[in-house]
């Protein structure tokens, strides 16, 4: 009788792998990133030229420093890179937004162990940790129409219409401003399972349904910032939030009911990147509320209901 060789699982291979799935986020990425620079003109270009190629060199470097497995092919500090340019203002200075791209992938994903081992995402992290230290550039903005610099987006200054949120004829960051191209990338995911359509859609929602409880107009409020962004390019990101599918939701409804309250009660017009760190932070905890169980299995006893158990076995046999 010939021998029967197992190896480990998996036992069915697929064609999706890493960088075939980041190679189609950089892909959904690029109608809005290329909408951005058609508005904002050839330095927004070089931002996003910047922050792309300083996240995978840094990557490189990191991987090279800490003996660890070369993971610059995958492309996922490619969609880091991109994904934290697209948040930035068209005329930040090159040298920041360097600093930014550099810090995303040393102290928030190589720090953590790299790809799939992260706390939170890296490019929300990196964007956050520019506002921090750099806040004067991070809230200048340029009216693509006037070219006019300005303080104000379409989050605090009423005016803009439906149609120049949708084409990004309005100021704000580089790739938030073209909800069209967005929205074809976001659904390009979602119609290719890339990402799950449960976390946007419970993200977009909770947020579409308190602006409109709250008497806000509701398709300005979801087509202005950097909603869209983070809610199909990082809210969705596979190693910061829940795997189970009322995970995701839940993650979602948090992601969305945060936004809402940190845009109209906080002290920042914007709320996408806090309320996302916010919930990649509490992503454990619904992970682990919203676990499935295997049917048939036995979960195993907290140590509370063993230790009861075992007194009230030992109290009967006495």
């Amino acid at each position: 009788m010939n021998e029967l060789n197992l190896d480990a699982a998996p036992h069915i291979r697929g064609r999706s792998s890493v960088s075939r799935t980041m190679l189609c986020v950089l892909l959904a990425l690029l109608p809005a990133a290329i909408a951005g620079c058609v508005s904002f003109g050839r330095h927004s270009a070089m931002v996003l030229l910047f922050t792309t190629f300083t996240a995978v060199f840094t990557e490189a470097l990191c991987c090279l420093v800490l003996r660890r497995p070369q993971t610059v092919t995958d492309c996922s500090a490619a969609v880091t890179g991109l994904i934290l340019g697209m948040t930035l203002p068209p005329d930040i200075p090159i040298t920041y937004a360097v600093i930014g791209s550099a810090a995303a992938i040393i102290l928030f994903k190589q720090l953590f162990g790299g790809l799939g081992k992260t706390l939170v995402n890296p490019a929300a992290a990196g964007h956050l940790l520019l506002l921090v230290c750099f806040m004067k550039y991070m809230t200048v903005w340029r009216d693509p129409m006037t070219n006019a610099v300005t303080y104000e987006t379409p989050l605090t200054e009423k005016g803009a219409t439906y149609l120049d949120l949708l084409l990004g004829n309005t100021a704000g960051n580089i790739g938030e401003v073209c909800a069209v191209g967005l929205l074809l990338g976001g659904i390009f995911l979602c119609f290719t399972r890339i990402i799950s359509p449960v976390t946007p859609l419970a993200f977009l929602g909770s947020f579409a349904l308190l602006s409109f409880i709250g008497g806000y107009d509701v398709i300005a409020q979801l087509l202005s910032g950097g909603l869209l962004l983070a809610a199909f390019f990082m809210a969705s990101d596979y190693s910061t939030t829940p795997l189970t599918a009322s995970g995701k939701c839940v993650f979602g409804l948090g992601c969305g009911i945060l936004t809402f309250l940190i845009r109209h009660f906080g002290g920042w017009p914007e709320g996408v990147i806090f309320a996302v760190i916010i919930m990649n932070l509490a992503s454990p905890l619904i992970g682990r509320l919203t676990r499935t169980v295997p049917f048939g299995a036995v979960m195993p006893e907290k140590p509370a209901k063993k230790e009861k158990a075992s007194k009230a076995a030992a109290e009967q046999n006495s």
